[in-house]
């Protein structure tokens, strides 16, 4: 019964969204946050990858968001392509406080770019409440907004400890959605809902804020 009413939900999204990046960045912290809006600051590795979903409205249109929260464990990598498979948007994430994590942020933009052609690609920065605290910032913010713009992404830095920036960002990627979605409408070339034909991995993942 519960896998049927997971797919259910599955079959109703209009938006996917996958998440990528290493182990540890807070890619289910932020998920937990947007979705539910709360925080811990221990869950337990993905194993696989965990599925939620949220209703959002931009102007007076309702859609719905599929998130997938990919484990960042390189021995789930290859269980991640089958899940970044036809998503229109990817969050790639690491820590703002961690260098080793943003140079993994490249490593799945480039696998974006060869085998997903038309999806939307956002990096985000995990953990800025660190940085409040103290503690130093693993590669500078130009650098990052450099990556992006040569590749069209957008860029947030996001605590899922303090909540800042991670609905402006999901926001961001409904808004982009809807906007392209008219400008095919408009020009005749279509545009509907995500077909998705994953089926879902266990749960739950990631540690930070």
């Amino acid at each position: 019964m519960l896998f049927r009413s997971l797919l259910d939900m599955v079959s109703k999204v209009d938006v996917k969204v996958v998440l990528l990046g290493m182990h540890d960045v807070g890619k289910t912290c932020l998920v937990e946050r947007y979705l539910h809006n709360k925080y811990k600051s221990h869950v337990t590795a993905t194993v696989g990858a965990a599925f939620g979903a949220k209703k959002v409205s931009v102007g007076g249109q309702e859609i719905t968001l599929g998130i997938w929260d990919t484990a960042g464990a390189e021995r789930y990598e290859s269980m991640s392509r089958i899940y970044y498979r036809s998503a229109r948007a990817a969050v790639v994430c690491y820590d703002l406080t961690n260098k080793a994590t943003y140079e993994k942020v490249e490593f799945w933009i480039d696998e974006l770019l060869t085998n997903e052609e038309n999806c939307d690609i956002y990096i985000v920065g995990t953990k800025m409440d660190l940085l409040a605290e103290g503690k130093e910032r693993g590669i500078p913010t130009a650098d990052v907004e450099e990556f992006a713009r040569k590749i069209g992404a957008d860029v947030f830095e996001t605590s899922s400890k303090t909540g800042h920036n991670i609905n402006e960002a999901f926001n961001k990627i409904a808004e982009d959605f809807v906007r392209k979605k008219k400008g095919k409408i408009a020009t005749g070339t279509g545009g509907g809902g995500v077909d998705l034909e994953e089926r879902p991995g266990a749960k739950q993942g990631g540690c930070c804020s």
